[in-house]
């Protein structure tokens, strides 16, 4: 899955916590995104995950955890990405969390399947930014010096520029990327048509459209064919 992610542009984000109709889903998962990521900042839990799961496994597209609440875990996703909130001063979401998480579960993790992100949250207005207390007035310098941190330092394979619910500084992101050797690019905020798709598929590896499913579908379901190519 590591190795595959690498070929990934196009990823579709999805809340447990919000309701999604059995058609929607369908559409979302037949669209030709490269993959589907189930996670959200609040009321995720084992139940609502594990629903939304066993729905998502009626389709052949590749199905990720981003991992935000160690009671929501759910055993039979393709890969589990472990965010590590690298703007932030409360040490808990950098490696806390996730030292007691390997303490208490370790036998447990499946950790060929684990994906560290290196989050850089840059909407303070977020709630990712106020659950994890994230310096979200990030200057460009500073953000790429965390990514270049979580490159070249960290060996992380994903970078993930997180604005959440507002589309972000292009010329930033594009900043940030240039400065990465083998970290992917992951941006996420904002993205709700085909030309916000383009304009942030232009200065980084991988988009991940969110909000938009949920709030104008259709026009969520156009970012695809305006970053991917159709065989």
């Amino acid at each position: 899955m590591k190795q595959i992610m690498q070929s990934w542009r196009h990823v579709f984000k999805l809340d447990p916590d919000r309701p999604l109709c059995d058609e929607a889903l369908e559409a979302i998962c037949m669209s030709h995104t490269d993959a589907v990521m189930v996670g959200g900042s609040s009321g995720v839990t084992y139940e609502n995950t594990s629903e939304l799961l066993s729905r998502l496994r009626q389709y052949e597209v590749p199905c990720v955890l981003e991992v935000s609440d160690l009671e929501a875990i759910v055993p039979g996703f393709d890969a589990y990405m472990i965010p590590m909130v690298l703007n932030t001063e409360q040490t808990d979401w950098i490696i806390g969390h996730h030292v007691r998480a390997v303490e208490q579960y370790g036998y447990l993790i499946p950790w060929d399947r684990l994906i560290p992100e290196g989050y850089i949250i840059l909407n303070p207005d977020c709630t990712a930014a106020k659950v994890s207390k994230a310096l979200a007035s990030t200057t460009a310098s500073e953000a790429a010096a965390y990514a270049q941190v979580a490159d070249k330092m960290l060996q992380l394979p994903i970078v993930y520029l997180e604005y959440s619910g507002t589309f972000g500084d292009m010329e930033l992101v594009s900043d940030v990327r240039r400065k990465l050797d083998d970290s992917r690019l992951f941006y996420g905020g904002g993205i709700i048509d085909a030309n916000t798709a383009r304009l942030a598929a232009a200065v980084c590896d991988t988009i991940v459209v969110g909000n938009a499913i949920y709030n104008n579908l259709e026009q969520a379901l156009t970012t695809v064919s305006a970053v991917k190519r159709r065989n």
